[in-house]
């Protein structure tokens, strides 16, 4: 019979090599794959999760994800206090203009640091589902830098029309392979905070791009209205 085993903690060909080591002798045939991130292990024996979660806990930091829905808010904690804490840090500004930019500095600059704690890890699961970095490898080795400089322009407002325009760009399109992603219901993870937080793909990761596309465009709006 066939087991299923949705595995977190997994963002390049190494990991698959490690996890199929350490499973390998569990059951006839191991198939692990990093898109989406799962060991499907066919065995002619029971096997129970504690099995399973003790080898890999050999291969290194990876875990078998469970399917408990309470545990919604525990696993996007982190996500939702990092954002909350930007929002309330972009409280200084006195108008909603301004808070809008130094949220969007915030934003950019503590989602572009985090990818860079393991830029490699961050390439790697990045083009598991980014439509341009699924095609060029190195465009996850870039992004982050986008984003910083994004976050920069913002916070020292530098170039703003510019620096508005290219959000658009880059968070609209980023949009699209998420988009993608959610439509064909794959299970993989999101790299918006890198390597650093298990967050799965979902709805969540799309409000974010689209977030940051329709603040700039407000934005612009009200720049040319008046």
């Amino acid at each position: 019979m066939k087991h299923t085993y949705p595995i977190t903690g997994m963002h390049c060909a190494a990991c698959v090599g490690r996890i199929s080591a350490a499973l390998s002798g569990l059951g006839d045939k191991v198939d692990v794959t990093l898109n989406p991130p799962r060991a499907v292990i066919e065995s002619a024996e029971p096997l129970n999760d504690e099995t399973v979660s003790a080898a890999l806990t050999k291969a290194g930091s990876y875990s078998i994800t469970t399917s408990d829905t309470g545990s919604w808010l525990n696993t996007y904690y982190p996500l939702f206090l990092i954002i909350g804490l930007i929002a309330l840090a972009a409280c200084r500004a006195e108008t909603m203009h301004g808070w809008m930019l130094n949220f969007m500095a915030g934003f950019f600059i503590v989602f572009g640091f985090f990818k860079l704690l393991d830029l490699r890890g961050f390439r790697d699961a990045y083009k598991s589902y980014d439509l341009l970095a699924a095609r060029w490898n190195n465009y996850g080795l870039i992004y982050p830098f986008l984003e910083l400089a994004l976050g920069f322009a913002f916070l020292f407002q530098y170039q703003l029309t510019f620096a508005l325009y290219a959000s658009i760009l880059l968070m609209g399109f980023s949009s699209l392979g998420v988009i993608k992603a959610l439509r064909a219901k794959q299970s993989i993870r999101c790299a918006c905070l890198g390597t650093v937080l298990q967050l799965p793909m979902s709805t969540i990761t799309l409000i974010e791009d689209l977030g940051m596309v329709l603040m700039s465009a407000l934005m612009l709006a009200v720049k040319f209205s008046t």
